[in-house]
């Protein structure tokens, strides 16, 4: 489901956060959907679908909304916090917007065209073992068997591939929470909420005002520093008063655009593109002394053909108390020998 990725600002996505005319005819065709969803996930409870565990603890990290919400960056937040904890965590992808559907290890080296760009930039941001294929436990098992010293799995995605048997269920929200809280296509969501999960994480909340979604709250910044593909790092207010393009092929590119300019920079232009744009056929901007600069995750596909292309990574970070519950949950998973599936 996960490719229900609409334009920012498309007149449907606007839709999607009120109960107005167009959610209202589209919603006789959303409740095809909830009965699809049910369907699926009884046929699962019942045991006509198979699902499996890989045999060490499972963290899921998804949405119920279509479009990005923030997973990645959370996916990032959690690995680090579990590698500072000691652990040795893997993570498992789909691998959106890749070329192939093998299972594959993702490298330093690889491509995005081979992986993805969120497992690219997982990998290179974690250095913890990233494996992709079409089925997440087909990933999983390959990650055990390659790297057999994994205690933890972390999924990037897949809330509601429910063939992998998962521990724990973090499921993020942005500033739109659940939206009009109508099932797609008359609203956002994938499947009906609320629902059980083990954690819920903010990952933007405007300042000054509670999230929609109770849970708890993340706080986003840009990095200090920005790099090129050559690893050159300049502190980031370096930019400020040069000649700066900035380009970004994510769900939400004007909050990018957003904290560039709260940062002291100065942007002649901006060029906001459709999440996981590719750039093969982007041109980059013309002009005595222009800079680009873009998100760490355009960057893994940029830097091939445009190596001087500036990247400001992004930075999640989550309260305090969200790990602490994390590693509550976890550790009741850690001192059973393989976990259980959450309900």
């Amino acid at each position: 489901m996960s490719s229900h990725r609409p334009p920012t600002g498309s007149r449907l996505q606007q839709a999607w956060l009120h109960r107005g005319l167009m959610a209202w005819l589209l919603w006789p065709i959303s409740l095809l959907m909830r009965l699809i969803v049910a369907l699926r996930r009884q046929a699962f409870a019942w045991g006509l679908l198979r699902s499996e565990h890989p045999g060490v603890p499972v963290i899921v990290v998804g949405n119920v909304v279509a479009g990005g919400a923030g997973k990645t960056p959370t996916v990032i937040a959690v690995v680090r916090h579990l590698q500072e904890c000691g652990l040795r965590p893997g993570v498992i992808s789909r691998g959106y917007g890749r070329v192939r559907d093998d299972c594959r290890e993702v490298t330093p080296d690889s491509t995005p065209e081979q992986s993805g760009d969120e497992p690219l930039l997982v990998r290179r941001s974690t250095a913890a073992p990233v494996f992709v294929a079409p089925q997440r436990m087909e990933a999983a098992q390959a990650l055990r068997q390659t790297y057999p010293e994994t205690d933890v799995i972390v999924c990037d995605d897949g809330l509601q591939h429910l063939a992998l048997r998962r521990d724990i269920e973090i499921c993020v929200f942005d500033e739109r929470g659940a939206g009009n809280g109508f099932l797609l296509p008359a609203g956002p969501l994938r499947e009906p909420w609320p629902r059980p999960v083990d954690l819920v994480l903010n990952t933007f909340t405007p300042q000054g005002t509670a999230p929609l979604v109770p849970g708890f709250t993340a706080s986003r910044s840009l990095s200090t520093d920005v790099q090129r593909a050559d690893g050159k790092r300049l502190p980031l207010h370096n930019l400020r008063g040069r000649r700066l393009v900035a380009v970004a092929g994510i769900a939400r590119p004007h909050a990018f655009f957003a904290m560039l300019r709260a940062s002291g920079l100065e942007l002649e232009a901006t060029e906001a593109l459709p999440d996981h744009f590719d750039f093969n056929s982007w041109i980059r901007p013309s002009g005595a002394g222009i800079e680009v600069i873009c998100t760490e995750k355009d960057a893994v596909k940029l830097w091939a053909a445009h190596p001087q292309v500036w990247a400001a990574p992004l930075v999640l970070t989550p309260e305090p108390a969200f790990f602490q519950a994390l590693d509550a949950q976890l550790e009741a998973k850690l001192s059973s020998r393989h976990g259980h599936q959450t309900s």
